[in-house]
């Protein structure tokens, strides 16, 4: 499955490429860039999204602690991200390859420009044979700098640049069945093909004291590259070719198994990059209709409206029960539908005084949200 990948992204969270005092570990780096670079050299475009610049900021001026206030964060991160940068350039130039920095925030993702313009530029620096360096924008962001960070961005990435494969380097060997720290009989999954609450349950824990994320924020990852048809690989980062065994197809770490077909590119967007801006709660017939018939939304089959959006914006849909199951992109803004929830078609006009679309949201900007 994981065999014959024309394009990958590799992501290497903060315990994989420093030492427990947060300075950068330069072997296992230089170990990481060289094998990167080998599988570039063998035609396999490669994208690289890197935790480490709040982490590499605070060693350089040797805090004990990790910094509490967004401020700090924010002054770590622009002093790590240019140390960070450096030697990644540095390791990567000795093999001949040329690197470029892209610096992301989830506004990027959420706006469909924005998004769109990304895309451009990502599957630009391939065609030109270079490897994008990414990495959240901690420097301006504020709300992003947060638990899991860059798991859910590598995951955005990996859909964005349309890639047969994420590779997802941590500090712990695939994904278990329980906390392998506190319980020594756990035991290792080599295949996941549906994340069940029981493994969302077990998978509640935080990574080292300057990581961003824990298994939990990983398989959120997983859950969204799933579902738009990637599969996904968790394996241990400082395992001697880890990379070239992940894609030769040997038993290494973890796979997520995806569905069989592969999402598009605007329906992942809705899916996943887009933060919705309110929610629909449909009624029973709807819910049918839109999860095994793949109809549109209705105003017929809207029960009620949480929030305020515009058009254009992305809301999430609600089932009967309150669970979220779908995401599109609404017609109509949060008061209008209000007005003609539960109405017929050939009432909207009267109501509204004007019908641009009969649809509430049409099946073509419609992504059902569960894996």
């Amino acid at each position: 499955m994981v065999m014959g990948c024309k394009r990958v992204v590799v992501k290497v969270g903060t315990s994989t490429i420093t030492h427990p005092t947060e300075q950068l570990n330069l072997m296992r780096m230089e170990r990481l860039v060289r094998e990167l670079a080998d599988i570039h050299s063998q035609g396999i475009e490669t994208l690289l999204v890197t935790s480490g610049a709040i982490g590499v900021g605070v060693a350089r001026f040797g805090l004990r602690e990790p910094p509490q206030t967004i401020p700090m964060k924010q002054a770590m991160a622009a002093v790590g991200q240019g140390t960070l940068m450096h030697m990644y350039e540095k390791f990567f130039a000795e093999y001949g390859k040329i690197v470029a920095q892209v610096l992301v925030t989830k506004d990027d993702f959420s706006e469909r420009l924005r998004y769109i313009n990304g895309r451009n530029t990502l599957l630009t620096l391939l065609s030109l044979g270079v490897i994008p360096i990414i990495n959240e924008n901690d420097t301006v962001v504020t709300d992003e700098i947060r638990f899991g960070d860059n798991d859910t961005l590598s995951a955005l990435v990996a859909g964005a640049a349309d890639a047969d494969l994420l590779v997802i380097l941590s500090d712990i060997d695939g994904l278990y069945d329980d906390d392998p720290r506190l319980n020594p009989a756990a035991r290792r999954l080599p295949e996941v093909h549906e994340i069940s609450a029981e493994l969302e349950e077990h998978s509640k824990t935080r990574g080292t004291r300057m990581a961003s994320g824990g298994m939990y924020t990983k398989l959120i990852a997983a859950r969204m590259v799933m579902a738009a048809g990637i599969p996904m690989v968790i394996a241990h980062g400082a395992e001697d070719n880890v990379l070239h065994r992940v894609l030769a197809g040997e038993e290494t770490g973890t796979v997520f198994v995806p569905r069989e077909n592969r999402m598009q590119a605007r329906k992942h967007w809705i899916a996943f990059a887009g933060s919705p801006q309110g929610e629909i709660i449909v009624d029973q017939g709807a819910y049918e209709a839109i999860r095994r018939r793949g109809k549109s939304l209705l105003p017929a089959g809207i029960a009620a409206v949480r929030g305020r959006f515009e058009r254009g914006n992305v809301v999430s849909l609600l089932s009967p029960e309150g669970k979220e199951f779908a995401r599109g992109i609404a017609n109509y803004s949060a008061e209008e539908i209000a007005r003609i929830a539960g109405r017929k078609t050939s009432q909207i006009e009267k109501i509204l005084g004007s019908k641009d679309f009969d649809e509430v949201i049409h099946r073509n900007n419609l992504t059902l949200y569960e894996a």
